[in-house]
Parts: C-alpha cells; structure tokens; sequence
C-alpha cells in the first residue's frame, strides 16, 4: 500500500492496523531511551508473557472485528457459521481469555473469508 493510499483510509476512518509493523513502530523525532524499556519493566514483574499474550489476543479480535464489519456479519452469524452458540463466541472474543487454540483461531478466521497467519517475529 502507497502511503498516499494509507493516509486516505486513515483518513476515511478504515482499519489501517494490518498495514503496522507494531513491533518495529518508533515516533519520529523522538530520542530513544537507552536504559530498560517497557518489557523490561513487565518482565522484572513477571507479566510480560502474560500482557503480550493478551495484546496478540486483543490484536486478532480488532482484525476479526473489521473483517466482520466489512462482510456485514453479526456475531449471531459468526456463531451460527461456527455451530456455537452467542456466548461460545463471546468466550472465543474475549480479549482477556487468552487460552484460544489455533484451531478455533483457524475456525474464526475461516468463518469471515480470512486466513489465519501465525509467524516468528
């Protein structure tokens, strides 16, 4: 995508998120601190594995959202498509449960014409 083509969607107020490299996103102009920085912190408290795991989590539920969105698909379709009930589904997006399987990732991005990608970053 051409960045005059991702401002425009920006602009427009469409999903730019899987146009982001979060993991590599820096502010322009800003000096970098070169002491310990955020994961450091989370690690030194024990939780970085678990906020990272909720962040991935939160990450694909936004993506499945706007994919939902942009095929007119209500969650009582997703479920159905899924043979699940409502709160089945609501379990699967919840943001905060983190114990979702591959596969039921696999079912989710299926059920809204997506792929489901998993890479080593």
């Amino acid at each position: 995508m051409e960045a005059s083509e991702f401002d425009q969607a920006f602009d427009d107020g469409e999903s730019v998120i899987e146009y982001l490299d979060l993991a590599s996103a820096r502010r322009p102009n800003l000096q970098q601190n070169s002491g310990s920085d955020f994961d450091d912190f989370l690690r030194d408290e024990g939780i970085l594995d678990e906020v990272l795991a909720r962040a991935l989590k939160r990450l694909f539920v936004l993506q499945l959202a706007d994919a939902m969105k942009q095929s007119n698909l209500t969650k009582m379709q997703l479920a159905t498509r899924l043979g699940a009930s409502r709160s089945q589904l609501d379990r699967l997006l919840d943001p905060d449960n983190t114990t979702i399987t591959l596969e039921s990732m696999q079912r989710l991005a299926e059920a809204v014409g997506r792929q489901l990608r998993v890479e080593l970053a």
